[in-house]
């Protein structure tokens, strides 16, 4: 199967890849991301560990690795409308925060709206567009608070 489009010729910017890093414990890094969405109009409606799941079930022996699933329903209800239901499949956003070491704390976000509209989720018009460029504005704030 060959993929619908070249993922080497996409850069961070197509995806709305953003990263930052913060010097501090795991637990309060993830209370610090929890507060920075939520102050830029995010709830975080879903929360799970990976790595202690799969330290428990498949002795993975993984770092802290934490996920907060992101969501502002405004932009979510116009997604949804957007796609005919189907970017609900790849909801809520989520924000990654992983233990590089000790006291330093990596956070990742790709935009969902971005992907779905480059894998054909959604169509890629003008109503498209604005979406991308609300979420985009709302995660930019969320950065800029970490």
């Amino acid at each position: 199967m060959s993929l619908p489009i070249d993922p080497t010729a996409l850069d961070a910017t197509d995806i709305g890849e953003q990263r930052a890093t913060l010097e501090m414990d795991h637990e309060e890094a993830i209370e610090h991301v929890r507060e920075a969405f939520e102050e830029a109009g995010f709830g975080v409606p879903v929360e799970f560990s990976p790595s202690e799941m799969l330290n428990e079930k498949v002795d993975a022996d993984r770092d802290p690795y934490y996920v907060l699933g992101a969501c502002n329903p405004a932009v979510a209800d116009r997604a949804l409308d957007a796609s005919d239901g189907r970017m609900g499949a790849l909801m809520p956003c989520n924000v990654v925060v992983w233990e590089e070491e000790p006291g330093l704390q990596t956070v990742y976000h790709v935009s969902i709206m971005r992907i779905g509209r480059l894998v054909g989720l959604t169509a890629d018009d003008e109503e498209m567009e604005d979406i991308v460029a609300t979420t985009g504005e709302l995660v930019d704030a969320a950065f800029e608070a970490l």
